[in-house]
């Protein structure tokens, strides 16, 4: 250990409370690196390179919650609205989504997911998962359930 180190060492040693800071803080770094590293590789494994993440993103929900309104879009993509209308109207254009009058008020417009929309979504979810499982299945069964458990933490941290 260089002076420097030993140093820093002692000094966190005489007060813990500065040295748990610390080592939280660089805990939660590793940890944002390393979710951030994870879901850019991720995102890389779609069936349509032409659309955009949060293009992506967004025609996965549709998808997933069936026929939605632009606010509601807005809402869970954490966008504005004008910013979720021209996302839309990229995947329209795309043929990928349509837009439809709402059945119960016709001045709110749906947006649905085409066919090829869907197969988009499916197969883009297909190679995710494979993409991982193959990297799961590499694991020990300890690491395995840690993860199991790291996932149910993260869902944690994610909905608060």
């Amino acid at each position: 250990m260089t002076d420097a180190a030993t140093s820093t060492a002692s000094t966190d040693a005489r007060r813990p409370e500065a040295s748990r800071r610390r080592t939280l803080a660089e805990q939660s770094t590793e940890l944002r690196i390393a979710i951030m590293r994870l879901s850019r590789r991720l995102r890389q494994e779609r069936s349509d390179t032409e659309i955009s993440g949060s293009q992506f993103s967004t025609l996965g929900w549709i998808h997933s919650e069936g026929p939605l309104t632009i606010g509601r879009l807005a809402e869970l993509e954490r966008v504005t609205a004008p910013s979720m209308n021209r996302t839309v109207n990229c995947l329209v254009d795309a043929g990928y989504a349509e837009r439809s009058s709402s059945p119960d008020d016709g001045r709110k417009v749906l947006v649905t997911v085409t066919e090829a929309g869907s197969r988009v979504v499916l197969e883009t979810r297909k190679r995710r998962d494979a993409w991982i499982a193959k990297r799961y299945a590499a694991l020990s069964p300890d690491e395995r359930e840690t993860l199991a458990r790291a996932t149910t933490i993260l869902g944690r941290l994610i909905d608060q």
